[in-house]
Formats: structure tokens, sequence, C-alpha cells
């Protein structure tokens, strides 16, 4: 049966601060190169029928260190669209909205969470036409929401599923159902 294997690209200086990084285009942090690397003995083995990433550097950057030397592009992988709150972190919206979330009220000036999940869902529709394992290369926010929207979760759901940078989550089937089949993995995660 077919999995689809989502990797979130490692970190940069503005996922370390919390800042919302929509499609401002940052590379990754010099240090992330070797948590990634640390990732590769996890996917030897496997083989992609299709690696599909997102276009913005930091994903492209992961998709290579990860090994992946065919990879294609699509812009449905892009982070959600964060408008007006690009670059700014919860707490400093939260200045001006003291009991913003994301979720629930959105953001001005960029896509709404259906936009995002539409997205969501036609790379969904490009995985499940493939044979075989697919991976997707992207961020934190379309990849949670990819999750809900294999589980036939209402996007919004996806608020409930912390990923971290630099790690490895895979989507597959049990009993027929969509399900997760692992979340948030990283070498290091035993140790915690």
């Amino acid at each position: 049966m077919q999995h689809i294997w989502l990797i979130r690209h490692g970190e940069t200086a503005w996922s370390r601060t919390g800042q919302h990084t929509g499609w401002t285009d940052i590379p990754l942090l010099p240090e992330a190169e070797s948590k990634l690397t640390a990732l590769r003995p996890h996917l030897a083995g496997h083989s992609f029928s299709l690696v599909l990433s997102s276009p913005l550097q930091r994903a492209q950057q992961t998709t290579r260190l990860l090994g992946f030397e065919k990879f294609e592009l699509d812009d449905n992988l892009k982070e959600w669209n964060y408008g007006d709150y690009e670059g700014q972190t919860k707490d400093q919206i939260r200045v001006k909205i003291p009991h913003w979330n994301l979720w629930s009220d959105g953001v001005p000036g960029g896509e709404t969470l259906a936009q995002v999940a539409a997205r969501a869902q036609n790379v969904l529709r490009r995985a499940r036409a493939m044979e075989g394992n697919v991976a997707f290369v992207a961020h934190g926010h379309i990849l949670r929401i990819i999750a809900a929207c294999w589980t036939e979760l209402p996007p919004v759901n996806a608020e409930h599923f912390a990923l971290s940078t630099g790690t490895i989550s895979i989507l597959g089937y049990e009993n027929d159902l969509p399900v997760i089949a692992q979340w948030n993995w990283q070498p290091d995660a035993a140790a915690v």
C-alpha cells in the first residue's frame, strides 16, 4: 500500500524565533544540515515514485540534504500565506488581538484556511494518482493540513498536530482507512 511521507524542512532563523514564515524565501540555518543528514538512514531502503518539494529555498535545501537527487517543485506545497502577519510571532499579533488564533481567526491580506486546504487536496490528488510511495518536503502548517485532509478531518483540526522542523511523518492506511502511521519523528526523539 502507498505511503505518503511528510518531511518538514530544517530550522530557519524565523522558525527558531516563532515568526510566521509563509512565502518569505529564507534559507536554512547552517546547523540544520547535520540534523537533516541524520534523517537519511531513516529514508534508506525506501523507494519513492515521486518526490515533491515546495519551491521555497528552505524546502529545496532540505530535499537536497536528504539525498533526493530527482524531485519536482509544486506550488501547492508552499506554506500558508500569512499576509499582514508574515514575520510576526503569535505574541506580537496578540498585542493587537489578545486571543488571536491562526486556525480560527485567519490572517488579513493572506490566504484563508479553506484556500490552503484546497492546495492540500490538490497535492494529495496528485499523490494518490501515483503507484508507490510519495514524499512531500514542505512546511509546518501545510503539512499539518495535508495530514488532516488525508484522515478526512476538517482542516481546522490540524491545529492539534504539532510538527517540529527536520521531522518525518508518514500517512498510510489501516484496514483500508487513511491514517497517520507515524508523526513528528526525528532521530533524537528517543532521547527525549
